[in-house]
Formats: C-alpha cells, sequence, structure tokens
C-alpha cells in the first residue's frame, strides 16, 4: 500500500470515529467482517486476559510481561487451537477456516503453519467478542489458557 493511500484511510478512519452517528459494537455485522480484522480484535481480547490471569502470579511487571509474550505467541496460540478445534460447532469452524486461509505476512518467530492457526485462533476469539457471545468466548478461553499453561510448564 502507497503512503498515500494509507493516509487517506487512515483520514476516513479518523473522520468515521468523530462522526455523530459512529459505528457501535451492535451495528459490526461480525459474519462479514475480514477475518484479519476478527484476529486483530481476538488478539486483544486474549492478551487481556492472558494479563488479567497473570496478574496473582507476580507483582513485578517485567515478569508478568515475559510470561504474557509466551502465551500471546503465534506458537502457543497455534498449540491452543489445534487443542479446542475439535470442539468447535460449525459456525466457529467457518470462522476458523477463513482465519486460517487469510493472507497476511509471516514473521521469522513461527512457522507457517503456526502463524496461520493463531492467526485462525485470534479470529474465532475476535468473532465470539464481537458477537457477544460471552459464555463460549470465556470457556475457550479458559481452556487455550489451561493448555498453553501445561506447555509452558514442560
Amino acid at each position: 500500500m502507497k503512503f498515500a493511500q494509507y493516509q487517506l484511510l487512515k483520514e476516513h478512519a479518523l473522520a468515521a470515529c468523530q462522526a455523530e452517528s459512529g459505528a457501535c459494537l451492535k451495528e459490526i455485522d461480525a459474519k462479514q467482517m475480514n477475518p484479519i480484522v476478527l484476529a486483530y480484535i481476538g488478539d486483544v481480547v486474549f492478551s487481556m486476559y492472558v494479563r488479567l490471569r497473570l496478574l496473582p502470579a507476580s507483582s513485578h511487571v517485567r515478569v508478568l510481561n515475559d510470561l504474557g509474550m509466551k502465551y500471546v505467541s503465534a506458537v502457543c496460540q497455534s498449540l491452543a487451537m489445534e487443542g479446542i478445534e475439535a470442539g468447535l460447532t460449525e459456525e466457529e469452524r467457518q470462522v476458523f477456516h477463513r482465519g486460517r486461509n487469510a493472507k497476511s505476512t509471516v514473521p521469522k518467530s513461527a512457522s507457517v503453519y503456526q502463524y496461520r492457526m493463531a492467526t485462525a485462533f485470534e479470529a474465532l476469539l475476535g468473532y465470539l467478542f464481537l458477537e457477544e457471545r460471552q459464555e463460549r468466548l470465556e470457556e475457550l478461553l479458559e481452556a487455550s489458557f489451561k493448555l498453553i499453561s501445561a506447555s509452558l510448564a514442560k
């Protein structure tokens, strides 16, 4: 994307945020949303969940940050997605597939497979959050946290 195009998109987004009738959560159709945008939201949801869960572990920010970064890494998110995949509903499976197949740049810190699975994981969490399915979201967050904790304890 060229810088001028980026600037135009950014200005449009800022204008939309400042409009009186700006979009609210109720107006968002998560089913039609780009899976990368769902993953963007899911990343925030999972990061917040992990940080809150880790608070009792230490009063030192550096320790919390180091642990938190491991939990939210693509490698660990991929492991979590593999662990919860079998229990997904058909609707959740469709979101998973959209997220896994989304095209994006893969960082060097994970394999292509791990990054795609992590993107699918985040997209699923973002979808459940935007659809306001709190009970199911909490269930998957808890299961994922336990899977990652067990993996890191080895």
